[in-house]
Parts: structure tokens; C-alpha cells; sequence
């Protein structure tokens, strides 16, 4: 059965409309127990941090937003231990504009935006699939053997290349459950 991508924006009744009866499933930080660990935002702890050998973090947006360098502030190493679930984005006037990320805490390179998707967020993210919602993974593959599944974000870019848009993590699982994940 198919595994289909949809905005949380979109009405209940719409989303029946388009994809029928099967389950729908909301997989974002504002989702139920316990289809909301597979948010980014989720505080699952112990996440390597890429480019530190035995640096952890809480969560897959704590090391996006903590390895984010700014014209007037670099990465912020206490944003990795935040356990609290906070939807905490880091920006603002007082920091600059966003210069990249770097390539590791202590790291010298400054990864591009195209670049730190690939080698920081695909790879934490990844590792959260496979360590933190392995059993996750399988109710959902074990689903949408049955019957059609939906998985609500709420961002839908599925193109990692497409760098206007914000990546859909619902996007990487249903990659990742069907085997075509890209760029890891």
C-alpha cells in the first residue's frame, strides 16, 4: 500500500477526501504518543553529534539549531542538551545573518546550507530512525501493508536539493520505508 506525505494544515475532512480511509498519522511535535517521537524536535537523548566523536545531543533540532553559526554568534553547545521539547529556532537581528553550520563542535569548516543537510541533519536523523523509533518504524511499515498511510508534517518539501523550503522530515521516514532514502 501506498505511503503518502500531507500537510497538518489540511482539514481532516479534506485529507479523507484525497486519501480515503487508511491511517493518518501526525508525526510532527504537536502529534499524540507515540507518533511524536518522530519529530525532530523529540528529546530522545544520547544523538551523536556529527564531526564529534562522543558528543550527544537531545534531539535531531537541537544539533541543526546548536552547530548554526551566525555574523555575530557561534554554535551554541548548551542548545544540545535541551531536554525540555521547546520549538526553539535560533535567529534574530542581534545574531546576524546565518553564515552556515559547523562541521562539529570545535570544528574549523563551515558547512553551506545544501551541505549541512546532507552531513548534519540527514545523519542525525537517520540515526534517531534507527536507534530511538525503530519499533515505530515497523508499526508503520506494518500499517501500510495493510492499508494506505498518511503521515502529516507540516512542511512537505520531500526534495532535499530544493533549498527554498524547509525538508520534510515525514518526507526522510517515507523514504526510509520504502529504501530510497537520499543522501545517506
Amino acid at each position: 500500500m501506498p505511503i503518502y506525505l500531507a500537510n497538518k494544515r489540511t482539514s481532516q475532512a479534506n485529507l479523507r477526501q484525497q486519501y480515503g480511509n487508511g491511517a493518518i498519522i501526525d508525526v510532527t511535535s504537536r502529534g499524540s504518543e507515540p507518533w511524536v517521537k518522530f519529530s525532530p524536535f523529540y528529546p530522545h537523548g544520547g544523538i551523536p553529534v556529527p564531526f564529534t566523536p562522543g558528543r550527544t545531543a537531545a534531539s535531531v533540532e537541537a544539533i541543526w539549531q546548536g552547530l548554526k553559526i551566525f555574523e555575530h554568534q557561534d554554535i551554541d553547545e548548551a542548545l544540545l542538551d535541551d531536554m525540555t521539547f521547546h520549538r526553539r529556532k535560533r535567529g534574530g537581528p542581534a545574531r546576524g545573518q546565518v553564515l552556515g553550520h559547523r562541521a562539529g563542535i570545535g570544528g574549523e569548516r563551515l558547512l553551506g546550507y545544501a551541505e549541512a543537510r546532507r552531513l548534519i541533519y540527514l545523519p542525525a536523523y537517520r540515526w534517531v530512525l534507527e536507534h530511538c523509533v525503530g519499533d515505530l518504524v515497523e508499526r508503520l511499515r506494518k500499517l501500510s501493508a495493510d492499508r494506505p498511510v498518511t503521515l502529516l508534517d507540516y512542511d512537505t518539501n520531500a526534495d532535499i536539493n530544493n533549498l527554498a523550503k524547509p525538508l520534510s522530515h515525514a518526507a526522510l521516514i517515507i523514504e526510509y520505508l520504502i529504501g530510497t532514502e537520499t543522501g545517506t
